[in-house]
């Protein structure tokens, strides 16, 4: 065991932990203000599901020994993490990492995957079955997927036992190009299809968002966060830790100038909504590739990244599907991107020691990471689209009209995130209060302008 690598790995799962808080803020920003808590509880609500099904047998079916030939781990082989709490001379290793500093590492991809997939169904989702929906999803996508991409593992003789696409393909997925973000970009479009569009969907000026600064704030947390996300996976304080923290620098810098010049070149203006999102672009195409691109191919990749995906966001109103907000368009097309840049552009002095097509290699691994793109982006949309169909027919997946009208955060958690219309700190205050109030302050006058906020008349 080495503690510099265990202390690295150990602060790495605390910053991309912290990426789920920094996801809530990104996507409340981005909701309408009577709709910010709900968002953000379903990203809480993740924390709080996978973390439990992790440890109880998430982590045993993600890196337990292989049953059924690459597809899944053993969910009983490490039950409650049997067999990994041993923290004397015998513990066992990952590694030089203790393998119990491994599973908590590995526990919060797991949760910001889950957490990913709620940015499509803002404003319209029942909380309830958001909650089924992870505990379902979680089991019988991402573990599997997971598996598939992350699992290494080799039996006492040397022989592999690990996931099919890894290992057994050769797909290059550094930190969860196809795991995190295909499989979350793709379970996404499936329920978005699911629920459908929003009230007043494309039209609606409401639904714009709300609070950009907090959009911004959950960017900052976010690219923060992601240094955890990819030099974390290196599993060591190393060089091949400072080789991913560098792409990690350059892909979202490069895709957030991309994202910004095609809002100039198309509508004249740049906008503090468009370099979030083009930094988190970047983020999400680099994941993959931090190990295989070579600093200056990792700018190329983030400023494609940056205009592709500005471009993409877009395809939701072409093709009728809400995505609220943009996962599809962000997730999903990033995570493509940047899985299949590697085939183009690995360099073989990068710490993957890839050939890509542009080094000579051919197209044998440009082959092998569209296999493993399309095989996660197909699994996740049949399943995810199954589970969320099922959820919509038998316990409702969606909440009343009049509800998604009146406001989520009211009508499902009881709660308001502002003082609108008499609802003082998060809850409600009779309106007859406030006009006494009201009185009691400006000495009799009566308000010279009223409006409607919510279902009381206010002064403006």
């Amino acid at each position: 065991m080495n503690t510099g690598d265990t202390a690295w790995v150990l602060a790495s799962a605390a910053l991309v932990l912290l990426m789920t808080p920094g996801l809530a803020f990104f996507y409340g920003g981005m909701t309408r203000a009577k709709g910010v808590l709900n968002m953000m509880m379903m990203s809480f609500g993740a924390i709080a599901v996978v973390g439990v099904l992790w440890i109880v047998f998430g982590y045993s079916a993600t890196f337990g020994t292989d049953i059924a030939g690459g597809l899944l781990g053993n969910p009983l082989q490490k039950f409650g993490l049997a067999g990994v709490l041993d923290t004397g001379t015998n513990a066992p290793l990952v590694g030089t990492i203790p393998e119990i500093a491994f599973v908590g590492f590995q526990a919060t991809f797991a949760i910001i995957a889950v957490a990913l997939v709620s940015g499509s169904i803002a404003d319209r989702a029942k909380f309830g079955a958001w909650m089924l929906f992870a505990v379902i999803w979680v089991t019988l996508v991402y573990f599997p997927v997971a598996h598939w991409v992350f699992d290494f593992n080799k039996d006492a003789a040397g022989k592999p036992t690990g996931g099919w696409l890894g290992q057994g393909l050769g797909v290059i997925d550094f930190a969860g190009g196809t795991a995190v973000h295909i499989n979350a970009g793709a379970a996404a479009l499936a329920l978005a299809l699911v629920l459908g569009k929003r009230k007043g969907f494309g039209k609606d000026p409401s639904h714009r968002p709300h609070n950009l600064p907090l959009v911004m704030l959950g960017a900052g947390l976010l690219w923060f966060g992601w240094f955890g996300f990819n030099a974390g996976s290196a599993l060591g304080a190393n060089a091949v830790a400072g080789y991913a923290w560098i792409n990690t620098l350059a892909a979202p810098a490069a895709a957030t100038l991309g994202w910004l010049l095609v809002e100039r070149l198309r509508d004249g203006h740049a906008t503090s909504l468009g370099a979030a999102s083009g930094a988190v672009a970047g983020l999400v195409a680099v994941t993959p590739a931090c190990s295989a691109l070579t600093p200056m191919w990792s700018l190329v990749l983030g400023l494609l990244a940056g205009v592709v995906c500005a471009l993409a966001v877009g395809l939701k109103f072409r093709f009728g599907y809400d995505d609220s907000l943009d996962v599809v368009g962000v997730h999903l097309v990033g995570g493509l991107i940047g899985t299949l840049f590697i085939g183009l552009a690995a360099s073989p002095g990068a710490p993957a020691a890839a050939t890509g097509l542009l080094y000579g290699g051919g197209l044998e691994l440009l082959g092998k990471q569209a296999i493993g793109s399309f095989a996660v982006l197909l699994y996740s949309f049949v399943l995810a689209f199954i589970i969320g169909w099922t959820i919509n027919k038998t316990m409702g997946f969606r909440v009343p009209p009049e509800h998604e009208l009146e406001g989520i955060d009211v009508s499902v958690h009881a709660e308001t995130a502002y003082d609108f219309g008499g609802r003082v700190g998060g809850s409600f205050q009779p309106i007859g209060e406030v006009l006494t109030l009201h009185t009691a302050v400006h000495g009799g006058r009566q308000p010279a302008q009223a409006s409607t906020c919510g279902n009381s008349k206010v002064e403006a």
